[in-house]
């Protein structure tokens, strides 16, 4: 099947109460979607990089309280896991899409990475105007590409925890998120112009 859109149905998922009612919830509204968009991600990623890469569907495994307050795919170059990776997600809270290329506190490399970053912090800035960056996954914070400086990437380098994710974030009523052929094209126009990125941060990785 072919993706064709986010509903306000699948936003609602983050208001219901409970652990294993949202998770259902996730599981059966959601988690098909991902994989259908994963699937044409993949074949587009792997064809963009020249090497293969795999999709990852958050389980949220750990949780045995709290229901999430949002759910993702990402896709990595490792088969086994993406938390220790450089790699890509599309993911949803209960207002809006988010498309990043991730950079999250479990990297085995961070220090390497943000310096390799930092030397290319002119770079960074001359993405599109309408991109976003977070510090942290879990929170829905963000800031406007034209709003970093470098002390935030330094924080990602020294700061344990801290992380640093970059794309976009589109509103749970923006016309591209309801149309799945649209949406698929932003996530894919938006994955080339971070590619160059998530090359940097691939070979701080492997040049440690």
């Amino acid at each position: 099947m072919a993706f064709t859109g986010f509903t306000e149905r699948d936003f609602d998922t983050f208001q219901l109460k409970g652990l294993d009612t949202r998770m259902e919830a996730i599981q059966t509204r959601i988690q098909p979607k991902f994989q259908e968009i994963g699937s044409e991600l993949v074949d587009y990623l792997s064809a963009q990089l020249g090497n293969e890469v795999y999709l990852h569907i958050a389980r949220h495994a750990r949780r045995t309280v709290n229901p999430p307050n949002d759910t993702w795919l990402a896709i990595a170059d490792n088969k086994r896991g993406y938390k220790q990776h450089p790699h890509f997600q599309v993911g949803l809270f209960d207002d809006h899409v988010f498309v990043w290329m991730a950079l999250i506190y479990e990297l085995p490399y961070k220090k390497e990475i943000a310096e390799s970053l930092i030397k290319h912090y002119d770079e960074i800035k001359q993405l599109p105007d309408n991109f976003v960056i977070s510090m942290d996954h879990m929170k829905k914070d963000s800031i406007n590409l034209e709003d970093l400086q470098m002390k935030q990437l330094e924080r990602f380098r020294d700061v344990k925890k801290a992380e640093f994710l970059i794309g976009l974030q589109l509103p749970f009523n923006d016309s591209r998120i309801k149309d799945g052929e649209k949406f698929i094209q932003t996530v894919k126009d938006t994955y080339d112009k971070l590619i160059p990125l998530y090359r940097i941060a691939l070979q701080s990785r492997i040049t440690k």
